[in-house]
């Protein structure tokens, strides 16, 4: 594994050497399948991960039964259900591997008495929950400002391994529309090349 993997994620200046040591040695690797389930719905997260390799994604069922995709995760982000892991409740989503994948995993237990142990890791953790309400915030306003071909572009720009390698069908719940509405939006950005 690459030394930088770990200094990238928990990238803080708060975080010494000897703490990030301390932080890493936390985890443990684990391996996911393609469509292995990381966490189902009604049953409470234990754990958050780390994402070397693979993709990963969230999702809920709508009330009339349909898979709705909530988020995209790829290398190098944080695998998560806050609400499940920090509130103990049970989840309302669930998080499924699309490709083969390698994670590092840390258990709620180990997070908390790093938590408490080490301050920088406390800040590193305020900073990273503020940027993840920044970005649900930001992406719930867009949904309603934004046309479809703009979030599509967005998400294209954001995450292109996601538009390269997920599945129309995710990425379309994803921005709210219908699959036969992003094949039209697609090709006609094809067309306008």
């Amino acid at each position: 594994m690459n030394d930088s993997f770990f200094e990238e994620i928990y990238n803080h200046p708060s975080i010494s050497e000897g703490h990030l040591n301390t932080i890493r040695s936390a985890h443990r690797k684990v391996a996911f399948k393609k469509h292995d389930h990381v966490l189902l719905e009604g049953s409470t997260s234990h754990a958050y991960y780390l994402i070397e390799e693979g993709m990963f994604r969230s999702y809920l069922i709508d009330y009339q039964g349909n898979e709705i995709t909530t988020d995209f995760f790829v290398s190098n982000d944080i695998l998560i259900e806050v609400a499940s892991l920090f509130l103990r409740i049970p989840s309302k989503e669930n998080i499924q591997a699309l490709s083969d994948g390698i994670v590092w995993e840390i258990d709620f237990e180990a997070f908390q008495n790093l938590y408490r142990s080490i301050p920088g890791f406390t800040e590193w953790g305020r900073t990273w929950m503020t940027n993840q309400l920044f970005e649900a915030k930001n992406r719930a306003v867009k949904m309603h400002t934004l046309s479809a071909s703009q979030r599509y572009l967005e998400l294209m720009s954001a995450k292109p391994e996601v538009i390269k390698r997920a599945p129309l069908k995710h990425i379309a719940t994803y921005l709210g529309i219908t699959d036969t509405s992003l094949s039209r939006i697609r090709k006609e950005m094809l067309l306008q090349r």
